[in-house]
């Protein structure tokens, strides 16, 4: 591997341990707020009706968001391991290794809408999402092919002439 310093398997070793400890805690805290939620009779109706149906698919937009990014997450970090072990070559960790884009964040208000500790979980799996989406990027630049002097001369003649 070219840019092995960028994920070392020390460094892997720890944001897969903060990742299991951090997709346990989504687990738990997206079961138990789900069971604190009161759970609507058949023959309520209006507002409270209407509002405890939002919260819940509130709840249930977000825990999906972070499931998905967390195992996202687990993906990638699956296949450094699986690199490092020797079961991928540099070819397979770099045409299937990568991380896919981050998914959109709820809205300010579905956010506010969570408990704090929801909110602690989503924030801390984005924050995860986010360095890990900075390696990838640096291991991934150290494959890039700088494309050749005769490219780059033909290419700035055609920005020359278009410029005209």
């Amino acid at each position: 591997m070219q840019n092995a310093s960028t994920v070392s398997p020390a460094i892997l070793d720890a944001l897969y341990e903060e990742a299991l400890c951090l997709t346990e805690a989504a687990r738990a805290e997206f079961t138990s707020a789900r069971a604190a939620q009161p759970s609507l009779r058949a023959d309520s109706l209006g507002d409270a009706a209407d509002s405890g149906t939002t919260a819940r698919l509130t709840l249930s937009c977000e825990a999906l968001r972070t499931t998905t990014r967390l195992m996202h997450a687990m993906a990638w970090l699956l296949n450094f391991r699986a690199y490092f072990s020797g079961e991928l070559n540099a070819f397979q960790l770099r045409r299937f290794g990568r991380l896919p884009a981050a998914q959109a964040l709820g809205s300010a208000e579905e956010l506010a809408a969570l408990s704090a500790p929801a909110r602690a979980v989503v924030e801390t799996s984005c924050s995860l999402y986010d360095r890990l989406a900075r390696l990838d990027e640096a291991f991934h630049r150290g494959f890039e092919v700088a494309p050749p002097a005769l490219e780059n001369l033909h290419n700035r003649i055609d920005r020359a002439f278009a410029a005209r």
